[in-house]
């Protein structure tokens, strides 16, 4: 049975969240690599992508009832399309405050934690490239 199209709904991309520069005094207690908790973080930032998130599980959801709808295939990907542009903006907030806050420290040490850093940066921007 073929679906005519309809016009299917696209969320906006975000609006950039400004980041607040580190505390000088809290630069050197940055408990970074995997596993670790988060330091450093702006509490609007945190809300902001919050937020973002929880209309992403939305997004989701309603995808998910486009499919078992059996809605028109264009339509269900563009959707997909605005979710995955949804969840980059959110990543892209949290490697701007990974970079204000346990990059820029880490890029001032010498020696191995700067090491680890530049590799751990790199793979981060080539997850997101992807």
């Amino acid at each position: 049975m073929e679906h005519p199209p309809k016009t299917a709904t696209v969320s906006k991309p975000a609006k950039p969240v400004e980041v607040l520069p580190p505390d000088p005094e809290q630069l050197h207690t940055c408990a970074c690599g995997p596993g670790a908790k988060a330091f450093g973080v702006d509490p609007g930032l945190k809300a902001s992508n919050l937020r973002h998130l929880r209309r992403i599980e939305g997004q989701v959801r309603g995808i998910a009832r486009m499919v078992e709808d059996d809605r028109y295939c264009t339509d269900v990907i563009t959707q997909i399309a605005a979710a995955r542009q949804s969840l980059h903006s959110v990543a892209r907030n949290l490697l701007a405050n990974h970079l204000k806050h346990c990059a820029a420290a880490a890029m001032r040490e010498p020696g191995q934690a700067q090491e680890a850093m530049t590799k751990e940066l790199l793979d981060l921007v080539s997850k997101l490239s992807k």
